[in-house]
């Protein structure tokens, strides 16, 4: 059997549940994580669910049954934990291998577990992965350098360029009209929101530090 030098795994959070139109935009994967009552939403979007993985405070009782007793796995934890599921779910995708994470969240609800989330996409044992989040119609893309990513999109949608963790430097574009050409963004600062595309396809390149990348409005119909 060929070895598969890749993982891509994707990460389904609780909360409201990701509308089902975000399903032509997830990619093809070899994991599935669901962290607490994100299992819900990941059946919802047809997906099959390796992992389940959180305190279950918020998951049906018999969907959760159903589910294991097809296969999947399922870790329950104190609900009195360091930890939120969120962060236990990313971090099980590294344990499981990925070398890519797609995160699917529906965003909103409360301000402290969304800006929670970003800080666990920083967390260094998830520096190797490529990181995606599908985040409720925007796509947001976390790149550490020395690193570039390619992004696809209308002309004129918007980009923003943001500084994650601390400043960032050797940033370069091409297809935004703002260009930036070795310059730096320091976390405090703005200056990198409201950037659009000149082309269908852009590069962000950084090469030290890490940018998130993020494409507003990038999911809607």
């Amino acid at each position: 059997m060929e070895r598969i030098s890749s993982i891509t795994a994707i990460v389904v959070l609780g909360g409201t549940p990701p509308t089902r139109a975000i399903a032509q935009h997830i990619p093809a994967h070899q994991l599935v994580i669901a962290a607490d009552s994100g299992l819900h939403g990941a059946i919802d979007l047809g997906l099959r669910v390796n992992v389940v993985i959180g305190d279950m405070d918020s998951v049906d009782k018999a969907v959760l049954a159903a589910v294991e007793a097809n296969g999947t796995t399922v870790t329950q934890l104190p609900r009195d934990k360091d930890s939120t599921d969120a962060e236990l779910a990313l971090l099980k995708a590294v344990e499981m291998g990925a070398t890519k994470i797609v995160l699917i969240t529906k965003g909103g609800g409360r301000l402290d577990h969304e800006l929670g989330v970003f800080a666990v996409l920083q967390n260094p044992s998830l520096r190797h992965c490529t990181i995606e989040a599908l985040w409720d119609n925007s796509i947001l893309h976390l790149i550490h350098g020395p690193a570039s990513v390619t992004i696809t999109g209308k002309v004129g949608s918007n980009v923003g360029l943001i500084a994650a963790g601390g400043s960032a430097s050797g940033i370069s574009t091409a297809g935004l009209k703002w260009a930036l050409a070795n310059e730096s963004l320091a976390p405090h600062s703005s200056r990198g929101i409201s950037n659009q595309l000149t082309e269908e396809t852009a590069t962000i390149s950084v090469q030290t530090g890490s940018l998130f990348v993020v494409q507003s409005s990038a999911l809607s119909n």
